[in-house]
């Protein structure tokens, strides 16, 4: 892949606003900066989703430290039974639909993000007890095909987790465990493959700062919204990216 100096300047631009979003949002920056890429083009989809996955183990890696202590460890262990596995059928699956059908995996990232839009209105129900260890590995597996195919592991564990009956601090961190891991399987199975590229990294590094220029300007300048109107907006926008994936793998 060569790259031009346009193509890292658009990058950073959607990495900044990835940034911003996660931290006024609390979510999002994987699905942010796949849904922007894809739609605008500017990098294959394979390589955006390696980015993002070192991304992600960066933001992990900064937000772990001292807080081991709040992860719910047996809910982990279930859930990462069906992470792992699926995270490399996700990543084979993106590897051959990237080679044979481009439109496709458009077309499967839109659906993706409008499903992702369309959970933030959805209230779980609070379940009165936790629930069996099978749901946890469930929904592992199905987070860990999104996150191999396109680092957005987020909603299913997000829904899941949301509805049991733990403390929201314990589950904000164990939730960071999890995506620490479903990052690192990907990372490695990429270098295992050799589609760690040096291009791929020179990306990284260019996006981390952004993100973090991102984030600073989210802490200090956030929308003056109320939350009900966050929400709206941010509907609003996974709405429109995933609509226009979709409109693009249709149509192509």
């Amino acid at each position: 892949m060569g790259l031009s100096i346009e193509v890292p300047w658009m990058f950073l631009l959607i990495a900044c606003f990835a940034g911003y979003f996660q931290t006024v949002t609390g979510f999002g920056l994987g699905m942010v900066v796949m849904g922007l890429a894809g739609a605008v083009g500017v990098l294959p989809l394979t390589s955006v989703v390696a980015v993002v996955s070192l991304m992600t183990l960066v933001n992990c890696a900064v937000a772990l430290p001292g807080r081991w202590h709040h992860v719910d460890w047996p809910s982990l262990r279930a859930t990462v039974l069906g992470l792992v596995p699926t995270i490399i059928v996700g990543v084979l699956l993106l590897n051959y639909l990237s080679d044979s059908a481009s439109a496709m995996v458009q077309l499967l990232l839109g659906v993706v993000i409008l499903l992702g839009g369309v959970g933030l209105l959805l209230k779980p129900s609070h379940n009165k007890s936790l629930a069996r260890p099978a749901s946890f590995t469930l929904f592992g597996g199905l987070s860990g095909f999104l996150g191999g195919l396109f680092e957005i592991a987020g909603p299913p564990l997000i829904y899941h987790y949301y509805r049991q009956p733990l403390d929201p601090h314990r589950i904000r961190n164990t939730l960071i465990v999890l995506f620490a891991v479903s990052s690192g399987v990907r990372t490695t199975f990429m270098i295992g493959q050799r589609q760690m590229t040096l291009e791929i990294l020179a990306l990284t590094a260019w996006a981390l700062p952004a993100v973090v220029l991102g984030t600073w300007l989210g802490r200090h300048w956030p929308p003056a919204l109320s939350v009900a109107m966050m929400r709206r907006v941010v509907f609003s926008i996974l709405i429109l990216m995933g609509g226009s994936l979709i409109v693009a793998g249709v149509t192509s």
